[in-house]
């Protein structure tokens, strides 16, 4: 097995994970009475995530691995972990508002509103350029900011009740 298959490998296993950690933590908060917010764009968040994952097994295996780009994607892998443990169980991939919690405030979000975005930005960007394809790192850069657009604007109005 190549070093880009197996990084692909885990960057997938850690994807489905996620996924899954996702599905239980929502199920739980809607048992506790929160609601989803703006579920129509979800449907397009997870097809770039898709398409992003597959463009990169269709053209990195074979490829070399840049040292820098894999660093970077690695601590950004750090920061995601900070990210999913300082929500705990209100980390979901879907903007998922229990109105009786108040906002998160510590770990990253001392220092940015959505460093989830941030870490995903970066993630989106760095590991393509880990395999030297550059342009499959501007194509999904371009079409995931779009779609974050969308999301965060959705996100903050969902939270904005909770800013009083």
């Amino acid at each position: 097995m190549t070093l880009p298959v197996v990084i692909l490998a885990l960057v997938t296993l850690q994807r489905l994970g996620e996924l899954w950690l996702s599905d239980r933590n929502t199920r739980r908060l809607l048992a506790r009475g929160a609601h989803e917010v703006a579920p129509g764009h979800y449907p397009l968040i997870v097809a770039v995530h898709g398409l992003w994952l597959a463009a990169l097994w269709w053209l990195a295996p074979g490829r070399e691995v840049a040292g820098l780009w894999l660093g970077l994607f690695i601590a950004l892998q750090l920061a995601r972990v900070w990210v999913i443990a300082t929500l705990g169980e209100r980390w979901t991939t879907r903007i998922i508002i229990l109105p009786s919690a108040p906002l998160v405030g510590s770990g990253p979000y001392r220092f940015v509103n959505h460093p989830n975005y941030l870490v995903v930005a970066g993630e989106i960007a760095a590991l393509p350029l880990a395999f030297g394809l550059w342009q499959v790192a501007l194509l999904f850069s371009l079409v995931n900011a779009a779609v974050l657009a969308v999301r965060i604007r959705q996100e903050n109005r969902a939270l904005a009740p909770q800013l009083r």
